[in-house]
């Protein structure tokens, strides 16, 4: 008999002792089918998922300047990590390569394939139009080409 962490289509967890030759059973909670998962309790002690690649150090200083035995259990750990999610994909996460990890994608990066967001209303300024940068003068503000600051100066203003 062993003991195996199960989990249905719609994320319900559960642990079953069974013989390794038994069929898995339904979900107790929905009745749908289940796969097995990786279990975080073994007969021998307790076995540790190895950390995803983004919570192992990523930097000089993390790997204590390069410390040749950490840096060897590290790789160790990568490669451990690497077969489990090879074995089970769902521990893998998302793959896909990152391609913007700024600004408004700061909390949310943007991954190869994502559909990219129409900009906000008036982003940018505070107002909806743009400024045409670069022309040296501007448009539409109450400056710029001195229409209105001929007749503010006492000049009548004259009609076209």
């Amino acid at each position: 008999m062993a003991i195996y962490e199960l989990a249905c289509e719609t994320g319900h967890r559960f642990e079953v002792i069974q013989s390794y030759t038994a069929p898995l059973p339904s979900c107790p909670e929905c009745g749908g089918a289940t796969r097995k998962i990786p279990s975080s309790f073994a007969l021998g002690g307790t076995a540790a998922v190895p950390p995803p690649p983004e919570r192992m150090p990523q930097t000089w200083k993390g790997t204590y300047r390069g410390d040749r035995d950490y840096v060897t259990d590290l790789r160790r750990t990568a490669e451990s990590r690497q077969k489990l999610e090879d074995k089970y994909p769902e521990l893998a996460g998302d793959r896909r390569p990152i391609v913007a990890h700024e600004g408004r994608y700061e909390a949310a990066p943007l991954r190869a394939g994502d559909a990219v967001p129409a900009p906000s209303e008036g982003a940018g300024h505070g107002h909806g139009h743009s400024h045409g940068h670069g022309h040296g003068h501007t448009h539409g503000h109450g400056h710029g080409h001195g229409h209105a600051q001929e007749s503010a100066k006492g000049r009548p203003a004259t009609d076209g």
